[in-house]
């Protein structure tokens, strides 16, 4: 039956109730209201609430449940607080396009539409998959940002692990973890020594960014770097890196940094993914195809802002072109 007023009971309760069922959520609750027209004001409030998901059925998935079960499915927690304190009433399947945009600007106002999409609408996307709740979600305008693929020479890069050195030793090896194998930074943090195999010069990354397991090869150099770990490998269950996302991680970073030389300043952790696939172009010669078999990316337009670093056979025609020595011959 839908929502209806009922009226103080004399002896028992001296405010305005409402009883009743609107969209399928029962109702029965005081409006704490001793007038007709406040109380209607409160009926009608709940009915808004019902309807825009604030109030959900008994039974019905909250997206505060399926945070917590993602959280604790995956591990990852980074930028949530604020949205589930904004949705975490809303049943998932109220959560659509409009609810989503306009948390975006609430909880980002002044931010670009990239730095939007990866504080709001991902992780929300993630959540909501992960509860099963298939919705295609439109991004803003202008969120894939502008690529960056700024990448280290050997020189830099050696140097930069040289001065790493001076700074933490673990953290050092953590650095040449992330330059051969081109780990993100939270699948390095992540990796549990038990899933290290230098016998077989391979580390099992069970979560990435994008959603898929990979199997990291090992080169040599890196096997010898974690065999010396400080702190040893005979630490089952325990991650090999003793390091979490937070302010220490980057200190470090920036000791090095500028130990290295002014010409590393601009230096982040992500950086050493990007020289890892330059890398691997320019002297693996692995080609757009061979990057994206690593499994370290989905599509291959991510990877191909990496076929920039390498000069094409056609490029290479160059060499063919009249030049004054040839000019001279030809007399």
């Amino acid at each position: 039956m839908p929502l209806k007023l009922k009226p103080p009971r004399p002896g028992k309760s001296p405010y305005w109730s409402v009883r009743g069922t609107y969209l399928g959520v029962a109702v029965d609750r005081s409006t704490k209201a001793t007038d007709r027209a406040t109380a209607a004001k409160v009926l009608r409030k709940i009915e808004a609430d019902i309807k825009s998901g604030l109030v959900s059925p008994k039974g019905v998935k909250t997206f505060l449940d399926a945070a917590v079960d993602y959280m604790a499915a995956t591990g990852h927690q980074e930028h949530l607080a604020p949205i589930v304190e904004r949705l975490g009433a809303y049943a998932v399947e109220a959560i659509d396009q409009q609810l989503i945009d306009e948390t975006a600007i609430a909880l980002k106002p002044e931010a670009a539409a990239a730095t939007r999409n990866r504080w709001v609408y991902t992780p929300i996307s993630a959540i909501l998959k992960h509860a099963g709740v298939e919705q295609s979600i439109r991004r803003p305008k202008g969120w894939r940002g502008t690529p960056r693929t700024d990448w280290m020479t050997p020189d830099q890069a050696f140097r930069l692990l040289e001065a790493a050195e001076g700074v933490d030793r673990e953290f050092a090896i953590f650095l040449s973890f992330l330059l051969y194998t081109g780990a993100r930074l939270s699948e390095g943090l992540g990796l549990k020594v038990d899933r290290l195999d230098l016998s077989e010069a391979n580390a099992y990354i069970e979560t990435s960014k994008n959603g898929d397991p990979y199997t990291a090869y090992l080169p040599p150099v890196l096997v010898a770097d974690l065999a010396n770990h400080p702190r040893g490998l005979g630490r089952q269950g325990q991650r090999v890196f003793r390091f979490t996302k937070c302010g220490r991680i980057y200190t470090l970073l920036d000791k090095a940094r500028k130990a290295a030389g002014p010409d590393l300043a601009f230096v982040g952790f992500h950086t050493f993914r990007h020289t890892w696939a330059t890398w691997m172009r320019r002297y693996g010669k692995s080609d757009t195809r061979g990057l994206l078999e690593t499994k370290r990316w989905r599509d291959a337009a991510s990877v191909r802002r990496y076929e920039h670093v390498v000069e094409s056979e056609e490029a290479r025609r160059a060499d063919l072109l009249p030049t004054r020595n040839t000019r001279k011959n030809a007399k």
